[in-house]
């Protein structure tokens, strides 16, 4: 067994352990469930940190290499960017990472991006998010990069719940990379 693969089964095993529950919950989609996932009990964890990084920076580097950055829609994507950097960072192939408020910072600069300051108009960056339901947070977080002048080469996300959100964002003209799905936590 390689690395990667010891690395995946592991994250996986870490994400079943701390992150899954199977009980009735409403989704920030408003949808219900009878699942939930809350990937950052994991990657707030050092080695969950250490595995995300490792594997989504994997992810990136093979299907959008020209990414400079790694971001996403806060919260959810702070701590997967987080991770990515710093692991691509270490590997002596730095990626910065960027946060996209739900909301323009309502003081100073009046920001929507934290971390633009660091990449030139039109950099190429990818999406990361941690659980894909619809697709909406990722999609906003895509339109976003883009409003503010990045050039979005795909989104990467540990879960996709398998409710419409892949769809949704490959009908946007952008491809959607994840490490896991709702079948590797419920057969």
């Amino acid at each position: 067994m390689d690395a990667s693969t010891r690395d995946r089964d592991r994250l996986l095993q870490l994400l079943t352990e701390r992150s899954f529950e199977r009980r009735k919950v409403v989704l920030s989609s408003g949808k219900e469930s009878d699942f939930y996932i809350d990937c950052k009990r994991t990657a707030l964890l050092a080695e969950g940190h250490y595995l995300i990084g490792r594997l989504l920076l994997d992810a990136v580097r093979r299907e959008a290499p020209e990414a400079v950055a790694v971001g996403g829609l806060t919260l959810g994507a702070d701590p997967l960017a987080s991770a990515v950097s710093l692991t691509s960072y270490l590997a002596q192939t730095p990626l910065h990472a960027f946060i996209v408020r739900k909301e323009p910072k309502g003081h100073g600069t009046g920001q929507w991006i934290e971390g633009m300051k660091a990449l030139a108009s039109g950099a190429p960056v990818a999406i990361l998010e941690d659980v894909v339901t619809t697709g909406a947070s990722t999609l906003k977080a895509i339109e976003r990069a883009q409003l503010e002048g990045l050039r979005v080469l795909g989104a990467f996300a540990l879960v996709d719940r398998l409710e419409g959100g892949r769809e949704a964002v490959e009908a946007s003209g952008h491809k959607l990379h994840t490490l896991f799905t709702r079948r590797d936590f419920i057969p």
